[in-house]
């Protein structure tokens, strides 16, 4: 891994491409040239609905695709060096120690026969150079950290004695305990209830703001990171549909599947307002369109968007949309 301090960006994805194989023979293009760069210390929202392709970009990143799935283009640039290109062994110790990864569910990411203990235990001695009982001071000193009290005694539980929200504090606990540069949580909140969500939210940034780590949290909820993302990402069909900081999206959205998804968000102010689902299906990820992916559930689509992919269009100095309309825009106003 490159010592030099010659990069800017810890992490540089470029023109990322994702495929699948299928049994029929046919191929998913998952992700389609995906693009983002992440300054060290820095919260990064990726946004979409399910098939998108955000779990599959944090996974590509990560490298933990299914046998069926590679990387087929682009670079994953880690502080200068593309990952894309080591080896498994470099990538295992990149695992954990470098970049960790909080999964979707806690209850199947943790193994039910092994204690909390040992499985954080293990955690610490695959990537550190701790004994035993410097791995077990330093799992209890996570458990701490994360907020679980008697941690002494929750190394001796299973993951099904531990309540929904505890297990994930644990997967939290797990994954820093190795003091990664960047983490990754993929809908770190969705299996829990509202005030736990908000509990687990706040805990990620207070340790953020302590370790200094950038974090890419990966999410279907506009609402979970309008507070705590320097920026958000919104990704639909597997391409970057829009990005810009928490108020570019949420005050300017300039693409329409974002304004679909802010349509579909209910309002504190108006509990009387109704809410506007976004219409049609989601895209078959086996037949993508030759023109904008969010075409055919589009109410503003214009006979280009058929045809042709529109490019990404500088809105402002922090505003990037792709999307034919701010073009149509552009034009109109000259």
């Amino acid at each position: 891994m490159s010592e030099t301090k010659d990069w800017k960006y810890i992490l540089d994805v470029q023109d990322l491409h994702t495929t699948f194989s299928t049994d029929k023979g046919g191929e998913v293009h998952a992700v389609n040239g995906v693009s983002f760069r992440l300054e060290p210390g820095k919260i990064l929202g990726i946004v979409g609905e399910s098939g998108s392709g955000k779990s599959v970009t944090a996974y590509s990143i990560m490298q933990i695709l299914a046998d069926n799935g590679g990387i087929t283009g682009g670079q994953v640039l880690y502080k200068g060096e593309d990952i894309t290109k080591w080896s498994e062994k470099q990538l295992e110790n990149f695992r954990g120690k470098c970049c960790s990864i909080i999964f979707q569910d806690p209850m199947t990411s943790l193994n039910p026969v092994f204690t909390i203990g040992s499985q954080l235990m293990e955690a610490i001695t695959l990537h550190t150079d701790r004994n035993k009982e410097q791995a077990k001071a330093r799992a209890v000193e996570m458990l701490t950290l994360v907020g679980i009290n008697e941690p002494e005694k929750r190394l001796k539980q299973y993951p099904h004695e531990l309540s929904g929200g505890m297990r994930q504090r644990v997967m939290i606990a797990m994954a820093l305990a190795c003091e990664p540069d960047i983490l990754i949580a993929d809908e770190p909140t969705t299996a829990l209830d509202v005030t736990i969500q908000a509990q687990i939210l706040e805990l990620m940034q207070d340790l953020q703001k302590k370790l200094g780590m950038a974090i890419i949290m990966v999410t279907h909820d506009l609402g979970v990171i309008a507070s705590m993302c320097d920026e958000i990402m919104v990704m639909y069909g597997g391409r970057v549909c829009e990005r810009g900081t928490a108020d570019d999206i949420f005050y300017r959205p300039a693409h329409e599947y974002t304004k679909g998804l802010l349509r579909s968000i209910p309002s504190a102010a108006n509990m009387n307002e109704r809410l506007i689902p976004i219409g049609g299906t989601p895209i078959n990820m086996l037949d993508l369109p030759k023109g904008c992916a969010f075409c055919p559930r589009c109410d503003a689509a214009m006979k280009i968007c058929l045809r042709e992919q529109p490019e990404e269009l500088q809105v402002s100095d922090t505003h990037h949309a792709a999307c034919w309309m701010n073009v149509k825009k552009m034009k109109e106003a000259q």
